[in-house]
């Protein structure tokens, strides 16, 4: 409701912040408090803006900001704070005119609805609650041994095996995704941007390894479920001295919605040697 001596604190729930506007009349006495003594949270955040003919201050934070917490029930992502009044002492220290209060703050938001403003299909938009309270997807990428039946145990290849790998994402509370696997580069050391380079997946998805002579690399069709992706690379090194023989792997995952159809950005594409294709 809005901010007025009988509603003195008003909060309007947004999608990744809070709005607080305080009525500086907050007892309903007629005696204004300070915007001074006003703060939000335990992080005592200050207000961003006040309204001298309207006699109110306003505060703007973060879901995460100001010392909020967050609980999890099983229909709704709670963010609680407080709104804190903390008078200053008067002139005179000997006497006491008023009294700190706390002000419990709450947003809560559904966990299967779109808790955004604009339109979106389906309506439980995927990445709405997961932002909110994880800020990312749960991505993993695993050397899984050769029936692909359980992760690898050792991370040493000799040159004429093959690396099996296999993509996942955990797609609990979310409406069904389906997983892509961007792009794959090796190189020599962990940085990213070390030299050589080699991209066996690249072009939004296009296994690329799969097009030389002497590699039979390719993505596993069909999946066995559509939030895991596997592929499976010839083992290869980096031609040159001995420290060429260690090699780090950066892929680049993605999602789409499971009933998206793959498109030129999301797709997971393997080389056809009889077609040429």
């Amino acid at each position: 409701q809005a901010a007025a001596p009988l509603h003195p604190v008003s909060v309007q729930c947004q999608e990744a912040q809070l709005v607080v506007r305080v009525h500086r009349d907050l007892f309903g006495t007629g005696r204004l408090v300070k915007a001074a003594d006003l703060s939000l949270g335990s992080a005592s955040c200050l207000p961003v803006a006040q309204s001298a003919a309207e006699g109110t201050v306003t505060f703007v934070a973060g879901l995460h900001e100001c010392g909020s917490s967050l609980r999890v029930t099983p229909d709704a992502l709670i963010y609680s704070t407080t709104l804190n009044y903390n008078p200053a002492p008067g002139a005179n220290p000997l006497l006491v005119r008023s009294s700190p209060a706390l002000v419990p703050v709450e947003c809560h938001y559904p966990r299967r609805d779109n808790v955004s403003s604009s339109a979106a299909k389906p309506t439980w938009a995927p990445f709405h609650s997961t932002l909110a309270s994880e800020e990312q997807l749960p991505f993993s990428l695993h050397l899984m041994n050769e029936d692909w039946s359980a992760e690898r145990g050792s991370s040493i290849f000799q040159l004429g095996e093959v690396l099996h790998f296999q993509a996942g994402v955990q797609s609990e509370n979310h409406a069904a995704l389906r997983l892509f696997v961007d792009s794959c580069v090796a190189s020599p050391s962990p940085e990213r941007s070390s030299a050589p380079q080699y991209a066996f997946i690249d072009f939004n998805g296009c296994l690329v390894d799969g097009q030389l002579d002497d590699a039979t690399s390719t993505f596993l069709a069909p999946r066995a479920r559509q939030d895991v992706l596997q592929f499976a690379v010839d083992a290869f090194k980096f031609a040159g001295g001995s420290s060429s023989s260690l090699l780090y792997i950066t892929c680049h995952l993605k999602v789409s919605l499971a009933d998206q159809a793959p498109d030129p950005l999301n797709k997971a594409c393997s080389f056809n040697k009889a077609t040429n294709l």
